[in-house]
């Protein structure tokens, strides 16, 4: 699977990104959904992306290269409240000409605390991405704090919320950083799209 994970570069802009024709799989959510856990739970290292218990940790667009095949992007988390406006404003520009302008992103993975009922900010921005037409898939994370059941009620509701304005799903994956669960997953499903590229 992952054998080689290592840090690439930091970027402001879209523009400043590598000059590298590899694929792109980048990581996106709402502040503090366990991003950089999950990153670091996928490459088998404990400290690639940094984690931290206060939201907003990132606000550059950061490229690691995975097996020298292509590059894992953590973009900035969105709806971090304690941003100032200006600053959510960039953040927000930031994401948004990575997606629409960086021809080497293959597709996104947009995650999804399942402990919490559908929120406005994830559904707008799902929304925005179909509109755009930037393929996604969704990551349920924290899958470790709910029991099976109520974990397999949260998502088929999430789902059912989904439909009534999709006409068909993304791939959806279910995580747990704590247990280390749906990283393979995630990792052979990226694998199986770059044999295709």
């Amino acid at each position: 699977m992952i054998k080689y994970a290592n840090f690439v570069i930091s970027s402001p802009d879209v523009m400043q990104c590598p000059q590298s024709a590899l694929p792109e799989y980048a990581f996106i959510g709402r502040s503090n959904v366990g991003k950089s856990s999950l990153i670091n739970m996928l490459c088998g290292r404990k400290d690639l992306a940094k984690t931290s218990a206060k939201p907003g940790k990132t606000l550059l667009i950061n490229h690691f290269l995975i097996n020298n095949e292509w590059h894992l992007v953590d973009l900035p988390g969105y709806g971090f409240a304690q941003a100032g406006k200006t600053q959510r404003e960039q953040l927000r520009r930031m994401i948004e000409r990575y997606c629409l302008l960086r021809n080497q992103l293959v597709s996104l993975f947009v995650l999804i605390d399942c402990r919490l009922e559908p929120q406005p900010i994830d559904l707008a921005f799902m929304q925005w991405l179909g509109e755009q037409q930037i393929p996604f898939a969704i990551v349920f994370t924290k899958a470790d704090k709910l029991g099976r059941q109520s974990l397999q009620t949260n998502i088929e509701a999430y789902k059912q919320r989904l439909l009534e304005t999709w006409e068909e799903l993304p791939p959806v994956f279910v995580t747990s950083s704590e247990k280390t669960t749906g990283g393979e997953e995630i990792v052979q499903y990226i694998e199986n799209i770059n044999r295709t590229l």
